[in-house]
């Protein structure tokens, strides 16, 4: 139902109509790398990858967490209704498609004046620069006044009376443990046009379907069939949520994906939906926060989707009936179906010419908790229990938008001005410690790990204060790297935090501390801190995460927070270490396992093509050959135990990260793919393996079963 997008295209040619009010500029694609929330954004305004479920190698549309596979959304964009001179305008940047964004397609009226700039606030990122808002901004400018594509011959259909915006879109994203869920979009909407607008209203409009594209074989219409959806009245939000047990990745998905109003700022007020006295003080009448929900293609009411100016607009203005959305046939307790959403906030009496008013909002997820949702004969149905995460990550993103705003009117006072700049800022988090700088040195059955000190040096931005308290290690259990959220699965395994004061175990750091720090070859970091992993299970995914954390500050109701998770998760694999050949009747002999290997071996993946066998005792360099019994070559493939990451196989590129795999140099994993890439049957087969340094050989057998 749902095809093609066209994630880039490319617009050749300056304009060349009065038509085409602003040049040419290339659109473009960036996504959030920040958080765990991996987010595209485009510079016509288009939010997500449509193609994502067609295309599951490339960028995500809205993961969660990013490599997992757990999509959240087909496409979304921004909405804007206004009268100007008594006549309806609506302009948006995506709408109910098929196929997602094409050029000149009806509703997909944004085109792009900049490209996407990046930054961030990190010092040390190759994007650094001081006027960053959070570790990766996307900036993007966009306007609705074309209405021919620039440089180009083609209308945009329908787009005859655009109301002339020019929005600029800020993309905000942390990679913070307490942050990384989120990602913010700030929207400064200006009327560039020469009259005013007036009963103004804005939302963004989405498609928001929940699918593990890694795991999934449906397609057409079935893929977007699974799921309802719910509006958050506290949290200002809609969500959307995998609801069929019949669904093929049904066991592979347990998360939330919803998007959350933040906030209007319009000449000057704050608008805030729990405080309405906010303008009726000021003689306006109160916006209102408005849901709406519609099936794909339906025809029949209630849930239809707007087809004009007028009912687009309509929609806007006024939300869905309590009763229809509560209904056996809505969103929220009918059978799960393809809903599309709107959320929308307004009205705003005006804007007068070159004015501008904020918009923000954010995409939001969080893990579902399974164990409390309410089981139906062929679904689920969420419950307030299995909210529970999600409703804190919705709190702490409006916190994030409200920075020091903590009453919610928008009014600065020297009381809330935390850092003393005169100024209400918002955007803002305390901050934890640095992440540590860690080095893993996987080996036989153990990971040994060493950190830094770096993190002891941090100081607050709120409270000015030197807070390190600690250091904590995580780590996976067997089979954890088959879930959907591998992240997720993380244990506490250690932790050590500073002796005699209330906060953690204070155990010093006596046990881990070296007692003469270590520097490696090639690397100039010091390390003055180690811990082994022993026991280890050879050739099994082992997640393992070092953080800082500090003791917060009870004083400024800080709770003790923690750096990334994502700035230091590592993929580690224990094994047999190098083995060089330094004689041609080596006592250390290369081998084979699981041998017997069985095609459902438990570390598999979901699929025929994501296996692994590892070849162990393996030289530095070599190269390994396969054979049948009767001599021809299955496969060949050399071996590089400084670089060997997993790369070329299937199962590290869809459960692994390849860029953070550290293996031990002695092993090697093969695919069971014939250098054809077609499967091996059942069998005996012969292998050599030729250390390409000393040019001795090695030679063995192993067995396939089922």
């Amino acid at each position: 139902m749902k095809r093609v997008f066209l994630f880039i295209l490319l617009i050749t040619g300056f304009f060349t109509s009065n038509k085409s009010v602003f040049g040419q500029t290339k659109i473009e694609s960036k996504y959030t790398t920040a958080a765990r929330l991996g987010l595209t954004i485009s510079n016509s305004g288009t939010i997500g990858r449509p193609n994502v479920r067609s295309n599951t190698s490339g960028p995500p549309s809205m993961a969660y967490p990013t490599g997992s596979g757990v999509e959240h959304l087909f496409e979304a964009g921004l909405w804007i209704g206004a009268y100007v001179n008594g006549q309806v305008r609506v302009s948006s940047s995506s709408a109910e498609s098929s196929a997602g964004y094409s050029t000149g397609s009806t509703n997909f009226e944004f085109t792009p004046i900049t490209n996407i700039l990046e930054k961030s606030n990190l010092t040390k990122s190759a994007s650094y620069s001081s006027s960053a808002i959070s570790h990766q901004d996307f900036v993007l400018t966009m306007t609705d006044s074309n209405i021919i594509i620039p440089g180009t011959t083609i209308p945009i259909n329908g787009h005859d009376n655009p109301l002339q915006a020019v929005v600029k879109l800020e993309v905000l994203n942390w990679n913070y443990s307490y942050a990384d869920y989120f990602v913010i979009l700030n929207y400064t909407i200006t009327n560039k046009s020469k009259q005013r607008w007036d009963s103004i209203y804005i939302g963004n409009f989405s498609d928001l379907v929940v699918r593990n594209v890694n795991v999934t074989r449906e397609t057409g219409s079935l893929f977007f069939q699974r799921g309802r959806n719910f509006t958050d009245k506290e949290n200002n939000a809609i969500v959307a949520y995998m609801a069929s047990k019949s669904a093929d990745d049904f066991n592979f998905i347990s998360s939330y994906g919803g998007m959350q109003f933040l906030g209007v700022d319009w000449k000057g007020l704050f608008f805030n939906p729990s405080k309405p006295e906010i303008f009726t003080n000021k003689g306006f009448t109160p916006p209102t926060f408005n849901t709406n929900y519609w099936t794909f293609g339906s025809t029949t009411p209630p849930f239809i989707g707007p087809n004009d100016e007028q009912t687009r607009y309509n929609k806007l203005a006024v939300g869905i009936d309590t009763n229809d959305l509560n209904s056996s046939s809505g969103p929220t307790y009918g059978a799960p179906s393809n809903w599309l959403q709107l959320m929308s906030v307004g009205p705003f009496r005006s804007l007068e010419p070159d004015s501008s008013m904020t918009y923000t909002m954010s995409f939001v997820s969080a893990k579902q908790l399974r164990n409390f949702v309410q089981n139906q004969s062929l679904s689920v149905l969420s419950t307030a229990e299995s909210q529970k995460e999600l409703k804190e990550h919705f709190k702490r993103c409006k916190s994030t938008f409200l920075g020091e705003d903590a009453d919610e009117t928008g009014v600065y006072s020297v009381v809330k001005d935390l850092n003393n700049n005169g100024k209400l800022d918002r955007f803002v988090l305390p901050e934890p410690p640095l992440d540590p700088k860690v080095k893993i040195i996987a080996g036989n059955k153990q990971a040994s790990i060493y950190w830094s000190n770096n993190a002891e040096a941090s100081i607050d931005p709120i409270s000015t204060e030197k807070d390190f308290e600690g250091y904590k290690i995580y780590s996976s259990k067997i089979g954890d790297d088959l879930k959907p959220n591998f992240t997720d699965a993380r244990n506490l395994i250690g932790q050590w935090d500073l002796a005699g004061n209330d906060v953690g175990f204070n155990n010093g750091f006596d046990l881990i501390k070296l007692q003469t720090p270590v520097k490696f070859d090639g690397d100039t970091t010091t390390y003055y801190y180690k811990y082994t992993l022993n026991n280890l299970s050879n050739g099994w995914q082992n997640l393992i995460i070092v953080t800082a954390f500090d003791r917060g500050n009870k004083t400024l109701n800080l709770e003790p927070l923690e750096s990334s998770f994502s700035g230091n998760d590592f993929r580690v694999f224990a094994g047999s270490e190098i083995n060089n050949f330094t004689k041609q009747d080596q006592e250390t002999k290369v081998g084979v396992y699981p041998n017997p290997y069985n095609t459902n071996a438990a570390w598999d993946g979901t699929t025929s093509r994501t296996r692994k066998l590892y070849f162990y005792n393996l030289p530095k360099t070599c190269e390994i050959t396969i054979y049948t019994v009767s001599g021809d070559i299955i496969a060949n493939f050399k071996h590089n135990g400084d670089t060997y990451n997993g790369a070329g196989n299937a199962w590290f590129e869809r459960l692994s990260d390849k860029d953070k795999t550290i293996m031990t140099g002695g092993e090697h994993a093969w695919d069971l793919l014939s250098d054809s890439k077609n499967q091996i049957t059942q069998g005996v087969y012969m292998y050599s393996v030729k250390d390409l340094e000393s040019g001795f050989v090695q030679t063995g057998n192993f067995a396939i079963i089922k």
